[in-house]
């Protein structure tokens, strides 16, 4: 076996479902679960007729790179949203994938070099636990970047030593952030592309969030290439997905694009991979690509229950209003893991505690102290479960 499985550690849900083992709830309360990410709002109705109307598609092997008119619509999609020259962004800057997740993992192992000593992959801390499983299958030594309050949520570039610099293959980028919903600002995506330019690492940026904000729309990596003449987008290479914008987790559908070179490489890998996107999901995900319509109401149906729920948590808590994304980072007035533990049996309410999204990293878990509560669910359940959280804050 591969001697790096055993470097893995748990995941976040499975030390959640132990952590509430043996616990039962109120029975008068309905379990309300805000731990995962799961969008509940209703996806496109095109979409869902474009999988019924064309399941002859099931029919043929899928193409590995995504058909042209998939590519297309998300190469134009990435020009109207980051405000690229028209067709700056052609097919072979992008490659459709089954979702960001396990394009995130395979990223890992296509672009490290094992032939070079000691590896790195850098990362926000907290993250999304597949960056750092990615790097220790591709035996790489993950290097966790603490993303603090006093630093705006975001990975302090100026804190990697020199060494780590020299020895960074790949860089895994959150923005907006999962779980702090941070925003990573346009003069702060150019300064970590120069920084590629210095030391030669690639940058994965994970931009699945980039349609779930509030007011501005957020920069992304693309847009600062862009900013800086750089069309040819060296070293970058974006994550997109349907299932946070198009309310389509289960279609895992989403694309990457940039560096073209980089592509190639990455499409090559794929078609050992076996990984292909099902026909019938590449006709469906290239309409939803080309329609804004559903995304901006998705928007405002998020707004309208942050704008609902975060004036009755301020009553109780410490949060604030993320940038982006749907989670609020909820500080803890009780270490997380008993504050998640007690809220379950006392409120019948899932959350997920914020040091199982974070390593240990000089001397302290980023995460500790904080729960994330996905706000997927629908509004009066949102609003139910903020009342039962504030009834919660009295008992402690």
């Amino acid at each position: 076996m591969n001697p790096h499985i055993e470097q893995l550690h748990s995941y976040p849900f499975e030390k959640l479902a132990l952590l509430k083992a043996g616990i039962t709830p109120p029975a008068h309360l309905p379990h309300i679960a805000l731990s995962i990410g799961e969008p509940k709002h209703e996806p496109p109705a095109f979409a869902l007729e474009a999988i019924a109307n064309n399941l002859e598609l099931l029919r043929q092997y899928p193409v590995t790179s995504g058909t042209e008119e998939l590519r297309q619509a998300c190469a134009q999609w990435c020009e109207q949203r980051f405000d690229l020259p028209n067709n700056s962004v052609k097919i072979a800057n992008v490659l459709s994938v089954n979702g960001t997740r396990e394009a995130l993992f395979a990223f890992a192992q296509a672009v490290v070099d094992n032939t070079q000593e000691s590896p790195v992959i850098i990362s926000p801390n907290p993250f999304y636990q597949i960056y750092e499983g990615a790097a220790l299958l591709a035996g790489a030594e993950p290097y966790y970047l603490n993303c603090r309050e006093e630093s705006g949520y975001l990975p302090n570039l100026d804190e990697v030593p020199e060494e780590i610099w020299l020895r960074c293959q790949l860089l895994y980028l959150c923005t907006p952030g999962n779980p702090t919903g941070a925003i990573a600002p346009l003069d702060y995506l150019v300064k970590l592309i120069e920084l590629s330019d210095r030391y030669n690492f690639v940058i994965a940026s994970d931009e699945c969030y980039s349609e779930i904000y509030f007011d501005d729309k957020p920069a992304g990596v693309l847009q600062a290439c862009a900013s800086m003449g750089r069309m040819d987008f060296k070293n970058c290479v974006i994550f997109q997905s349907l299932s946070k914008r198009s309310n389509l987790p289960g279609l895992r559908s989403g694309f990457v694009a940039g560096d073209a070179a980089i592509i190639a490489k990455f499409l090559k890998y794929r078609t050992y991979h076996g990984c292909a996107m099902p026909m019938v999901a590449q006709k469906a995900s290239a309409m939803a690509w080309q329609d804004e319509s559903h995304v901006e109401q998705n928007r405002d149906a998020y707004r309208q229950k942050f704008s609902q729920v975060l004036p009755l948590l301020q009553t109780a808590y410490d949060v604030q209003m993320p940038d982006a994304a749907f989670f609020f980072w909820l500080k803890t007035p009780i270490d997380d893991q008993e504050f998640a533990k007690r809220l379950f049996a006392e409120q019948n309410v899932t959350v997920l505690p914020g040091s199982y999204l974070a390593r240990e990293s000089n001397g302290v878990n980023p995460g500790a102290n904080y729960v994330r509560i996905a706000m997927v669910a629908d509004l009066d359940e949102c609003v139910e479960a903020a009342q039962r959280l504030v009834n919660f804050a009295k008992t402690l």
